[in-house]
């Protein structure tokens, strides 16, 4: 089954035994981190651009992949990014992912632990919350089953111009209340840098 192929956050609540806790600010205390000058000259000059192709591919290559590369790129490259990798964990999770980031800095092959899925977006953010959940409850039995679980796996659901983040703790998933947007790529960037610092 793919992670597209799931109805409703209820179907994947009772196949996996999940609750979902959609109240509070997640990220409210988590400090900004200044995008360098280069990222803010990308988005500049790419965010219009993608915005008025207005398809999900654009929004993924000219906005989100680079923050998500500065993102690695301030972790000194610790961490791999994949964009558009085959994930299959278990016959029901199974399928391609937008973008998974490791805390592994071998960036040829998906090593373990899986701290962060992406999830890209044309229009309508909630409907990708039932696909994000599936691979955030896929990375954490990847993790599991490697042997290097980690305390919580981080999601994030975004067009690009805006993002909501969720986070997966044992078989509780919160989904953040506030919705961030990338005039404030300083958030942003601090909410995934923190999100990939998990022990």
């Amino acid at each position: 089954m793919a992670y597209n192929s799931f109805k409703n956050l209820a179907e994947l609540q009772q196949l996996y035994g999940l609750s979902i806790v959609s109240a509070g600010s997640l990220f409210a205390q988590t400090a900004e981190f200044p995008p360098s000058e280069q990222l803010r000259s990308v988005l500049t000059e790419q965010v219009p651009l993608a915005l008025n192709i207005n398809t999900e591919k654009a929004r993924s290559e000219l906005i989100i992949a680079p923050i998500l590369v500065e993102v690695r790129r301030v972790l000194n490259c610790q961490v791999s990014l994949f964009s558009g990798v085959e994930f299959n964990v278990t016959a029901e999770l199974a399928g391609y992912c937008d973008f998974l980031l490791s805390k592994s800095p071998d960036q040829v092959f998906l090593e373990v632990p899986v701290v962060c899925v992406v999830e890209a977006k044309n229009e309508n953010i909630k409907n990708g919350y039932v696909q994000c959940v599936a691979e955030m409850v896929a990375a954490q039995l990847f993790n599991e089953k490697q042997g290097r679980p980690v305390t919580s796996i981080g999601g994030a659901v975004t067009t690009g111009s805006n993002w909501k983040f969720l986070q997966l703790t044992g078989q509780t998933v919160q989904i953040d209340y506030d919705e961030y947007l990338i005039a404030n790529v300083g958030k942003l960037l601090g909410i995934l840098v923190a999100m990939l610092q998990v022990n």
